[in-house]
């Protein structure tokens, strides 16, 4: 079954969850002062969810600034993920739906019940907590930085 993930125009879905260092993150952290790239991947430690992690790492200037702060949710647990973020050397926040496990991510519409993980989904949510872009994909199929930026240039 294919996931769409929630439309956009819609306001996004409040979230408190904590972060690889064990910080709190909530969206609305940044309600008014930043854009969001909220970005869904399925594990820690896997070839595609590496790549694609590691290419935001080698253009972070792009996605965390001034303007825009991405966050990156799976549903690891955040050991887990502050092992990889340090493996990796991945300076934004990791941040852990693993519990109630998938919480976030089913209320994104981005969670495959019977893999028991998110799915490729990105959100590009503005400074008033709208959705104003979105992309899902299936687990083995990378996303393409690039249209985050160009989603961010129209915000």
């Amino acid at each position: 079954m294919a996931l769409a993930g929630i439309a956009t125009g819609t306001k996004a879905p409040e979230f408190e969850l904590k972060d690889n260092h064990g910080r709190t993150v909530r969206l609305s952290d940044f309600r008014g002062e930043k854009n969001v790239v909220l970005l869904f991947y399925p594990f820690a430690f896997t070839g595609v969810c590496t790549g694609e992690l590691c290419a935001l790492r080698d253009e972070l200037p792009k996605f965390v600034n001034d303007d825009t702060q991405l966050l990156a949710v799976s549903n690891d647990s955040i050991h887990t993920l502050r092992v990889f973020a340090e493996q990796e050397g991945l300076e934004y926040p990791l941040v852990s739906d693993f519990w109630p496990h998938g919480e976030v991510s089913r209320a994104y519409g981005v969670f495959d019940e019977e893999k028991g993980c998110a799915v490729r989904g990105t959100f590009i949510i503005d400074k008033e907590g709208v959705v104003r872009w979105s992309v899902v994909n299936g687990l083995p199929d990378a996303r393409d930085l690039n249209e985050y930026v160009k989603a961010l240039e129209t915000l």
